[in-house]
């Protein structure tokens, strides 16, 4: 499924998460898909438990997956209704700090809305 990066400055949990979100953003893993069990995985990664646990608890937080009891948990289809404002604010730090990093290494603003819409365009035949 993915790799942890035990040398990594993010902790495992997160890492999980993360990894978990691109194959749901990138459609490995769609809508009603059921993830593996917490000990399932747990085995697979050789991670405890309650590490995967935390991690299915930030995804359900955040809306990616959703628990239905005694039958598992299962990737939730993306909501377009309701956006977590905090959510998309912590979204629009992280393209801020990536563009002032563009701009460090040496990319002219043109250059970087020119990558950004060629990223866009890409999304929108993936779908």
């Amino acid at each position: 499924m993915f790799q942890l990066d035990l040398k990594s400055r993010k902790t495992i949990y997160e890492q999980i998460v993360d990894n978990l979100k691109e194959l749901m953003i990138a459609e490995v893993l769609k809508p009603e898909d059921k993830l593996p069990s917490v000990r399932e995985l747990s085995k697979t990664l050789t991670v405890n438990p309650n590490t995967i646990q935390k991690a299915y608890r930030e995804l359900e937080y955040q809306g990616y997956v959703y628990t239905v009891t005694g039958l598992g948990t299962f990737v939730a289809a993306p909501n377009k209704a309701e956006i977590n404002p905090v959510q998309l604010e912590e979204i629009i730090t992280r393209i801020k700090t990536d563009i002032r990093e563009l701009c460090f290494l040496g990319l002219s603003f043109e250059e970087i809305k020119k990558m950004i819409l060629q990223l866009i365009e890409k999304r929108g035949e993936n779908k």
